[in-house]
C-alpha cells in the first residue's frame, strides 16, 4: 500500500559517523550525511559545490524524503530550492510530496511543495494527495496509524513546534512517527489544486484545535487572508455574530493579520475598522472582546479612543492590557479623558497593563511622572521580563531625572546582559559619566549586534563628549 512505509521512524546520526562520511565520502554521500544531520548550512554548501539534490542513500531513498521522515523543514527547502524533485515517482509507487503528506508536518509539506504548485500539480495527483491528507484528518492520525501498523498499545503524543512559530501534535506508534498537521496540509493542498473549499469549512477545520498557535489554525487564517474576493471576507466575517466564542476569536485574529497583509488592497483598513469599532462595543465575551480590541488598535480610526474610554476600567486584565494601544497618538498630546484613562491604567493593579500604559504614555510630559514612578518598582521585580521591559522602558523615557539615571545603573549588575545594555544605552543617551564603566560591565557581544543601536551609542556617546570638552577648551583659552 503505498505510503505504509513512508513515515519517520527514530533515529540517530551520531557525529563521529557524519564526520567519517565527511571524509571519505563522494558528494552525494557527503549531502546524505548533512541531511541525516540536519545541517542546513552544509547542504547548502554542498549543493553549491555541485551535490545531486535527489542523491539516494543505501534503500535507494532521495535525500529529499530522508528530510521529509525527520521532519525537518529548513533541510526539505534548501534541497527543493537546490532542484530536489517533489514528484519523483519512487519504488513504492509514492513521491516525496506523498511522503510529506503522509508525515503529516505542514511546514515540512509546505517546503516540498513550494512556490507555484498549482501550475504543475496534475489532476491526478491532486485528486490522490486530497484523498491522503483527508483520510489522516477524518480518520485520526491514531487510528490510521493502528491500520498502518496493526499495533494496539497506548500512542505517545507530545507537542513540537512546527515551523518555529505553530505548534503541532507528533504521534509515536508501532515504530512510526507522525505529525497530525493534516488538517493544515489539507486545506494548503485544496488552494494548490484550486478546489474552492467553502469558508465555513475551512473555519471548522481552524477551531477544531482552539488554539491560534496551532498549524490547523495558522494555515487557514493565512489561507483566508489571502483570498482577496468579497465574498471569502463576507463569509469570514459572518462568523463575529457566531455562537460559540471560539468562531468569533477567529475572526478577530483574521482582521488583525489583515492590518499586517493587506495594504495594496483598495479598501485597506475601511472595511476592517467599521466592523470592529461596532464590535468592540457589542461583544460580550472578554476573551474575545480583548482580541478584538487587540485587533482594532492595529488600525487607525477615530473611533478608537472611544472604545479605549469604553473599556478602560474593564474587570478582566486581558481586555485592560489592550486599551492602552487605543491611546496612541503618534507623538501629539493626549486629550483629557484619554490622559485621565492612561493614569488610572498606569497605575492599574496588573503588572502588564502597567507596563504597557507605561510604554504609551513615556511620552506625555504631564504623565512623565507617573510613568516613572510605577516604573521604578517594576526594575526590581522577581520576574526577570518584567525587569527587562521596565529598563527598556525607563532607558527610552524623555526622563532625565537622577532616580532614572540611579535605577539604570542599578540594572548593570542584572545577569541578563541585554538587560545591562539596555541600562548602558539609557545612560549613553543621558550622557551619563558613568556611561564607559557601564559598557565594560555590559561585556563582550556575540554576532549580531554590528549594527546594533544601542550598542553603537556608546561611540555616539565619546563623540559628544570629546564636542563638549572642546567646546569649553575654545572657552576657557
Amino acid at each position: 500500500m503505498p505510503g505504509r512505509d513512508t513515515l519517520g521512524r527514530a533515529s540517530a546520526t551520531g557525529d563521529t559517523e557524519y564526520g567519517l562520511v565527511e571524509v571519505n565520502g563522494g558528494p552525494g554521500v557527503r549531502l546524505l550525511a548533512a541531511v541525516r544531520a540536519g545541517d542546513v548550512e552544509r547542504v547548502r554548501d554542498l549543493l553549491g559545490e555541485g551535490a545531486d539534490p535527489d542523491a539516494v542513500d543505501e534503500d535507494g531513498l532521495p535525500a529529499l524524503c530522508v528530510a521529509v521522515a525527520a521532519h525537518d523543514a529548513p533541510v526539505a527547502r534548501a534541497l527543493m530550492e537546490g532542484g530536489a524533485t517533489a514528484d519523483r515517482v519512487l519504488p513504492d509507487g509514492t513521491t516525496p510530496l506523498w511522503r510529506a503528506v503522509d508525515a503529516g508536518s505542514h511546514a515540512v509539506f509546505e517546503a516540498v511543495l513550494g512556490p507555484e504548485a498549482s501550475l504543475r500539480l496534475p489532476e491526478a495527483s491532486c485528486a490522490a494527495l486530497i484523498a491522503l491528507a483527508s483520510d489522516w484528518y477524518r480518520t485520526g492520525v491514531t487510528e490510521v496509524l493502528r491500520r498502518r501498523t496493526g499495533a494496539t498499545g497506548p500512542v505517545t503524543t507530545v507537542r513540537v513546534e512546527d515551523d518555529g512559530y505553530d505548534w503541532v501534535d507528533e504521534v509515536s506508534l508501532g515504530g512510526l512517527i507522525v505529525r497530525a498537521g493534516h488538517g493544515a496540509i489539507l486545506s494548503t493542498l485544496e488552494a494548490a489544486c484550486r478546489v474552492p473549499t467553502l469558508v465555513d469549512e475551512l473555519i471548522a477545520r481552524a477551531v477544531r484545535q482552539p488554539d491560534e498557535e496551532h498549524v490547523d489554525w495558522s494555515a487557514v487564517r493565512w489561507l483566508l487572508v489571502r483570498r482577496r474576493d468579497d465574498a471569502s471576507w463576507s463569509a469570514v466575517v459572518a462568523h463575529r455574530h457566531h455562537p460559540d466564542p471560539v468562531h468569533r476569536r477567529f475572526v478577530a485574529d483574521y482582521l488583525r493579520t489583515r492590518s499586517f497583509c493587506d495594504v495594496d488592497h483598495p479598501q485597506y483598513g475601511k472595511r476592517e475598522t467599521e466592523v470592529l469599532a461596532a464590535w468592540s462595543a457589542e461583544e460580550t465575551d472578554s476573551g474575545v472582546l480583548a482580541k478584538v480590541l487587540g485587533a482594532f488598535t492595529e488600525y487607525e480610526h477615530p473611533a478608537l479612543e472611544a472604545a479605549g474610554l469604553r473599556h478602560a476600567g474593564h474587570p478582566d486584565p486581558r481586555v485592560r492590557r489592550e486599551v492602552p494601544y487605543a491611546f496612541l497618538t503618534n507623538g501629539g498630546p493626549h486629550s483629557p479623558a484619554g490622559r485621565e484613562a492612561l493614569l488610572a491604567l498606569v497605575c492599574d493593579p496588573d503588572t502588564e497593563v502597567r507596563l504597557r500604559a507605561c510604554w504609551v504614555s513615556g511620552g506625555d510630559e504631564t504623565l512623565r511622572p507617573d510613568v516613572t514612578r510605577a516604573l521604578l518598582p517594576m526594575t526590581e521585580d522577581t520576574d526577570p521580563a518584567v525587569r527587562r521591559r521596565a529598563t527598556e522602558i525607563l532607558a527610552a523615557s524623555p526622563d532625565r531625572t537622577p532616580a532614572v539615571a540611579d535605577a539604570l545603573t542599578a540594572m548593570l549588575d542584572a545577569d541578563d546582559q541585554l538587560v545591562r545594555l539596555e541600562a548602558a544605552w539609557g545612560l549613553a543617551r543621558r550622557d551619563d559619566p558613568r556611561t564607559e564603566e557601564a559598557y565594560e560591565r555590559v561585556g563582550p557581544l556575540g554576532p549580531g549586534f554590528e549594527h546594533d543601536h544601542r550598542a553603537g551609542e556608546l561611540l555616539h556617546f565619546k563623540w559628544r563628549k570629546q564636542d563638549a570638552e572642546a567646546a569649553a577648551s575654545a572657552t576657557a583659552s
